[in-house]
């Protein structure tokens, strides 16, 4: 599990009593993980930096309606799943070709995969079938409805603990647990023919 800082609600509690910088702390603190999910989302790099953007400018908004002892790592993802899941269906309605769609990335910090591959890599093969691998992987992922991309994601990615999920989704943990099997069955589904296509015989 990520460990979340305690004095994110000390910041927190500054911010609502006028101290501007202590939004500047979490987003220091934040940015980085938040980026991460977002761009696993939707594998767009100025996508992922704007919906980050607006969940901060959203916090500075909405700061004085939350409580003070707010998770606020539950609140931040909620608003930034919503804003990935809301900006991906519109994506879908006006489809357009993105900076992004002719590269892989490892998901960090928008590195291309093939950048990030070691230069003692066996053979340019292997190196072909890594990334069509991650392809295959990103784009079965991609498909998974939101409520399962979301549990996926934050599990997997952000290694956040069933209840955390469950917080952030609005769900039992034993619902939690439920989408994690949903969306390993699909993607077993559906990496399989990809697999028996790439793996010798």
């Amino acid at each position: 599990m990520t460990p979340y800082p305690d004095n994110d609600n000390t910041d927190l509690h500054a911010l609502q009593h006028g101290d501007d910088t202590a939004l500047n702390r979490l987003m220091t603190r934040w940015q980085k993980p938040l980026f991460a999910f977002a761009w696993r989302y939707l594998h767009n790099t100025a996508d992922a930096h704007d919906l980050v953007a607006e969940v901060f400018v959203r916090l500075y908004q909405q700061n004085q309606r939350l409580a003070p002892d707010t998770r606020l790592s539950a609140w931040l993802f909620t608003i930034l799943s919503n804003l990935c899941h809301n900006h991906h269906r519109w994506r879908r309605r006006h489809p357009a070709v993105s900076l992004d769609a002719t590269e892989q990335h490892d998901g960090t910090n928008g590195t291309p995969l093939a950048n990030a591959v070691p230069h003692d890599s066996p053979t340019p093969d292997r190196t072909l079938e890594h990334t069509e691998a991650l392809a295959a992987m990103a784009s079965a992922i991609d498909r998974l409805p939101h409520e399962l991309k979301t549990t996926l994601l934050l599990h997997h990615y952000e290694h956040l603990a069933y209840r955390e999920i469950g917080k952030i989704t609005g769900c039992s943990e034993r619902g939690v647990e439920t989408r994690l099997y949903r969306a390993r069955q699909y993607l077993k589904a559906e990496l399989t023919p990809f697999l028996r296509e790439t793996v010798p015989s």
